[in-house]
């Protein structure tokens, strides 16, 4: 099989998958579904192993998303449901005595859709979105305890978040002369009230405050993605929506507004296929970077996984498309 050949995988999920992740290292596969569990696969050369891999349970709805913490702080996972909680689960050792859940969080009222680890320089800190209008942000102490922060954020639901990264825009430029700042809690959210919301967490009031709303789609935001910086000046977002376009917004200096870039599949479409400028032919559901943050993959309700990079104009080109 050539190596570019996709690879089904059976995970003996018993209803639709929403949710696949690879660890760290790309060696262990975790996937969620509508059977209300998350399996764990062990991942060889590219090949998941023969075999059942590992069921948690413990949530009693959908389980819509699932993501890895950094392994400096173990074997660590979390899942988000239909049924309002979100769990922390981790490996025991030995690694044959299975998972455990080690923290069940149930502040919010309805769904959560969606949960993303802050980068781990910031230490365990695990950003939750839910359809109750809130987030929330667990952050695990120094005594073992998890606190939680949770805030209003987006007035009919919140359907994703995305941290930033922690290197200053600019940083790597213009070092700054007082040895390294501290690095900056801050994150996008994505709602169903059609904006984007960045968020950054005050250090004089000990509590997230509202940054900057981003305004520019016309039906719910679906996903959000903010792009992995080594510390160049410009600091990239983008959104997917369920008005069928991507934004790509850019910011150059800290200091500067942002601006929004609208991905147009059609400049690539066959001639005479009908497609509308700007639109993608179907609900776009998740955006994700590339871990260099060059190269942007869009996932539409078509079946279609386009890849997306820069060009020196500032537009957008699709480079490839893949169809599932």
């Amino acid at each position: 099989m050539a190596p570019s050949d996709p690879i089904p995988i059976e995970t003996a999920h018993e209803d639709m998958i929403h949710d696949a992740q690879l660890d760290y290292y790309g060696k262990r596969l975790a996937t969620c579904s509508s059977d209300r569990t998350v399996k764990v696969f062990d991942v060889v050369d590219g090949e998941p192993q023969r075999g059942a891999g590992q069921t948690l349970k413990g949530h009693t709805g959908p389980v819509w998303q699932v993501t890895w913490a950094h392994p400096k702080f173990g074997h660590i996972l979390a899942s988000c449901s239909y049924d309002g909680k979100v769990i922390i689960w981790k490996e025991q050792q030995p690694a044959s005595a299975g998972w455990a859940k080690i923290k069940e969080h149930s502040l919010h009222t309805a769904s959560v859709n969606s949960v993303s680890w802050a980068p781990h320089e910031l230490g365990a800190m695990l950003a939750c979105a839910s359809s109750d209008g809130k987030i929330s942000v667990l952050t695990f102490k120094d005594d073992g305890q998890w606190g939680a922060d949770v805030f209003e954020a987006h007035a009919i639901g919140c359907n994703a978040v995305s941290w930033a990264p922690t290197a200053r825009a600019g940083s790597l430029l213009t070092p700054s002369a007082g040895g390294r700042p501290a690095p900056a809690k801050r994150f996008a959210s994505a709602g169903c009230d059609n904006i984007v919301k960045i968020w950054s967490f005050s250090e004089e009031t000990q509590a997230w405050v509202e940054e900057d709303v981003l305004e520019g789609h016309a039906d719910w935001v679906r996903d959000v993605a903010w792009a992995p910086n080594i510390g160049l000046p410009r600091s990239y977002i983008a959104t997917a929506s369920q008005d069928k376009t991507v934004l790509v917004w850019t910011k150059d200096t800290p200091t500067a507004p942002w601006v929004k870039t609208t991905l147009d599949p059609s400049a690539s479409a066959a001639p005479g296929a009908g497609a509308t400028p700007g639109k993608f032919p179907d609900v776009v559901w998740r955006v994700s970077w590339s871990l260099a943050g060059n190269v942007l993959a869009v996932s539409c309700g078509d079946g279609k996984v386009t890849l997306w990079k820069e060009n020196l104009k500032g537009g957008w080109d699709c480079v490839s498309d893949v169809s599932s």
